[in-house]
């Protein structure tokens, strides 16, 4: 396979992975856990809540990968995502914050609206116009269709950027964060689109 075009083809099916999980976000809350048991295609998930679930993982699941990525991959008009907490101005405390692929650009709708990762967390997907290195950290000026934040960047805010993953990746150990699944009858869960921490913990 042509190596551009391998590439192209694989940030293509990341924009697809944000797109879906964008619509399917609306519907029923995402999972988050760490991977204990693989067996086939099943996985047991100690999810974030301390609960043991079973994951199923077929052909048509989509898997992304996260990847630690700084500050100094974040510039001007770069397309990311921020979750984090609302502060009394209207800023907000980033959290977590995952860069978007180039392909995702008009894809994944910029917008804010409330997340689930913490109580009162919201979910801000937007262009950063400017950016302001201060002494507790960086402030970074986003415009989304609608609107624009202040987002306050701090030292322990995690940073990562999407990319590409494979189902092999889905090991023992592996943090993960299904966006998209299905309940199945046998009370497991058949999940359809989710992200993996290939080097970070995913945070959002």
């Amino acid at each position: 396979m042509n190596v551009k075009f391998g590439r192209a083809l694989g940030a293509a099916a990341i924009a697809l992975v944000f797109a879906t999980t964008a619509a399917l976000a609306q519907q029923k809350g995402r999972i988050r856990g760490e991977i204990e048991k693989v067996n086939g295609q099943m996985l047991s998930v100690k999810t974030r809540e301390g609960a043991m679930l079973n994951v199923k993982v077929d052909d048509k699941t989509r898997v992304s990968a996260l990847v630690k990525a700084s500050l100094a991959d974040i510039k001007n008009d770069t397309f990311i995502g921020i979750a984090g907490m609302p502060k009394p101005d209207g800023s907000i405390e980033a959290f977590s914050i995952h860069i978007f692929l180039p392909a995702q650009r008009g894809v994944v709708p910029d917008r804010h609206g409330p997340w689930d990762a913490r109580p009162g967390s919201t979910m801000t997907n937007a262009y950063v116009e400017s950016s302001v290195t201060g002494k507790d950290g960086q402030t970074l000026m986003v415009k989304y269709k609608g609107g624009e934040k202040k987002i306050d960047v701090t030292p322990a805010t995690v940073i990562a950027a999407a990319a590409p993953g494979k189902k092999d990746e889905l090991k023992v150990g592996t943090h993960i964060i299904i966006f998209g699944w299905d309940k199945e009858p046998d009370g497991s869960v058949l999940a359809k689109t989710m992200y993996l921490g290939r080097n970070v913990a995913p945070a959002m």
